[in-house]
């Protein structure tokens, strides 16, 4: 490597002094994940301007062999987007930029560091909308979205981030650039750079824009909560609704105690007057008002022990943030060991139920605390843990192990991260991960691009 201070001068020639910082105060921010639970350093936040900055970064970095964390947003939950080696952290929040929308297309090209709700926002002013949203819409970026593959809410019926994905432009660890933004549905010219960096987790390029496909919105919108003695119920209405309803648009699982804990933490009133095992958090949209249909299903769902619905947006908006502010309330215990897994839909009833005993079993995790809720349209649970130190990863073994053993994945839509790659093995098999390592050989030969995520370490 470089010495420090020629690695700083040399990088602040490309992308101006002011967007080079050293100072570890200013730094910190970036160099701990959003749970709390993986901190590390950086000798420089660098914070590029354009895909040809970015791309003269990189060709820097892979001359002098110094490895490099992309970072958009910092809400990944597995320590993937964090310098815990000492990587230099190559920020991508200024390309931020959204452009016009396509209206014959119902497409736009957003910049890596745009938030999803930017993209939301410049879809709705267009007459579109854009098919994937969660809770950290407002922080999270288009770029880092396409690394982890994120789903989110609205995959049951829009499917993932790769799936709205139809170009991108992104930065090779050589600093080449390649760019594919046209938007063409039918490409079938080679190989789809996309599909193989959407879930790369900046191991194979730095996306700096992307071209996203947009959806028709909808009309007339409502939601309902719902509430059930117990999970098994709850994930049987689930599977009633998907079959019955093809306005369906979100499905999401949480349980009492995170109720409880939202609610506290938030300072809610609780949505029903009694307590239940299980709630389901329904939304359903399309041309025509969808109220009389989910009411026939909902009516028909003879578990169903009480009933909120709404369909104006401001109660909407108070059903949600039961199920939105889960993950805010759950960081307000410590940092969370956060898991979020895959299962079979005939298996995700019996995992809910088997986790908090998982957790308690491992030596001194008896009194560690243990909050589900997901997406259970497709099968993504988080499991989320407080009340272990950061560093102790048992009760991530024995969840995971669980998982595996259910036929499950270890990750469903965060990514692999830092936090799960000793694990991988559980969901890839050897030919798989020598794939892989042959995969990001050929594209970053001296590894410098988040080296330390995802594969897991050569023993």
């Amino acid at each position: 490597m470089i010495p420090h201070g020629d690695l700083v001068a040399r990088l602040a020639a490309v992308v101006g002094e002011r967007h080079v910082v050293t100072d570890a105060d200013v730094t910190a921010g970036s160099c701990v994940d959003w749970t709390g639970r993986y901190r590390g350093a950086t000798p420089a936040l660098v914070q590029p301007g354009s895909v040809d900055e970015v791309a003269a970064v990189v060709a820097l970095c892979n001359e002098q062999r110094v490895a490099v964390v992309p970072q958009g947003g910092n809400t990944g939950l597995v320590g993937g987007g964090v310098p815990l080696d000492g990587e230099v952290v190559l920020s991508l929040r200024r390309l931020g930029q959204v452009g016009p929308v396509d209206p014959d297309a119902g497409q736009v090209t957003a910049g890596a560091g745009a938030t999803v709700a930017d993209v939301h926002r410049a879809a709705a002013a267009a007459g579109w909308a854009y098919g994937v949203d969660f809770a950290s819409r407002d922080s999270a970026t288009v770029g880092g979205s396409i690394a982890t593959n994120a789903g989110g809410t609205r995959v049951l019926r829009y499917g993932d981030t790769r799936a709205q994905v139809v170009g991108v432009e992104a930065v090779l660890a050589d600093g080449s650039v390649v760019s594919h933004l046209g938007g063409l549905v039918k490409d079938n010219t080679g190989y789809h750079l996309p599909s193989l960096l959407c879930g790369s987790e900046g191991t194979l390029g730095i996306v700096t824009a992307a071209r996203l496909r947009l959806v028709a919105p909808a009309a007339e919108r409502v939601t309902a909560l719902l509430a059930f003695s117990a999970t098994g119920p709850a994930v049987r209405a689930a599977s009633m609704l998907r079959r019955s309803m093809g306005s369906l648009e979100a499905l999401e699982l949480f349980l009492d105690n995170g109720l409880g804990l939202v609610c506290e933490a938030l300072g809610l009133t609780r949505p029903f007057p009694d307590r239940h095992g299980a709630y389901l958090l329904v939304e359903a949209a399309g041309p025509s008002d969808p109220l009389d249909q989910l009411s026939e299903v909902v009516g028909s769902i003879h578990d169903v022990a009480d009933v909120a619905v709404a369909s104006d947006s401001v109660r909407r908006a108070q059903l949600w943030r039961y199920r939105d502010g889960l993950t805010e309330a759950i960081n307000t215990l410590g940092p969370p060991h956060k898991l979020d897994v895959g299962l079979p839909a005939g298996r995700l009833a019996a995992f809910l139920d088997e986790v908090p005993a998982v957790v308690v079993a491992v030596p001194e995790a008896a009194s560690a605390r243990t909050w589900l809720f997901g997406h259970v349209g497709d099968g993504n649970v988080h499991v989320n843990v407080t009340g272990l130190a950061p560093d102790d990863d048992r009760v991530d073994a024995a969840v995971l192990d669980l998982v595996a053993g259910m036929g499950g994945s270890i990750s469903a839509e965060h990514g692999i991260g830092r936090a799960k790659r000793q694990w991988l093995s559980l969901s890839r098999s050897d030919a798989e991960i020598a794939a892989f390592r042959a995969i990001k050989a050929a594209l970053d030969p001296a590894g410098i691009l988040n080296p330390n995520v995802l594969l897991p370490p050569i023993a």
